[in-house]
């Protein structure tokens, strides 16, 4: 019997650097220019419309492709979401849905830096493997961020 779990993740983190700098990366073409287990993100073929990248190929470092919708986008509210299209080889659960959200730090020690969310809803048949496989990812996404940003 499957073990019961929540079908959500939710990784944080405070990131030493101005929300500008961390919000030009958030784009899903980008991801592979700070995230190590990208080993690329680009345009995939055909989804471009009028300089709005619609669908986005992930290549990991383990071989998994995606194919990656943009679903929402904002410049104003600082975040992204977005879907899984297709995946290979075959995921073992039916969707997932993740945001990624930027928030600048306005006072306190932390004053500067930038607080970022990345979230993922999964289709209930997602396994508690899944979801916490999800976890570690968004938390080595996150870390892979920040070391990207501080180094410049």
């Amino acid at each position: 019997m499957p073990i019961p779990t929540s079908m959500s993740v939710l990784e944080s983190a405070v990131i030493a650097a101005p929300l500008s700098a961390v919000w030009h990366l958030i784009k899903l073409q980008d991801f592979s220019s700070f995230w190590r287990a990208l080993k690329s993100s680009e345009v995939a073929t055909g989804a471009s419309v009028n300089d709005e990248v619609d669908v986005v190929k992930w290549t990991f470092t383990d071989g998994m492709v995606l194919e990656v919708k943009m679903e929402e986008h904002s410049s104003i509210e600082h975040y992204i979401t977005y879907s899984v299209i297709s995946a290979a080889p075959k995921m073992e659960y039916s969707s997932v849905v993740s945001t990624v959200r930027c928030f600048p730090v306005t006072s306190g020690e932390h004053e500067g830096h930038t607080f970022v969310q990345w979230s993922g809803n999964f289709s209930s048949d997602a396994s508690a493997d899944v979801i916490e496989d999800a976890k570690y990812k968004r938390r080595e996404a996150l870390a892979d961020l920040a070391a990207a940003v501080t180094k410049k």
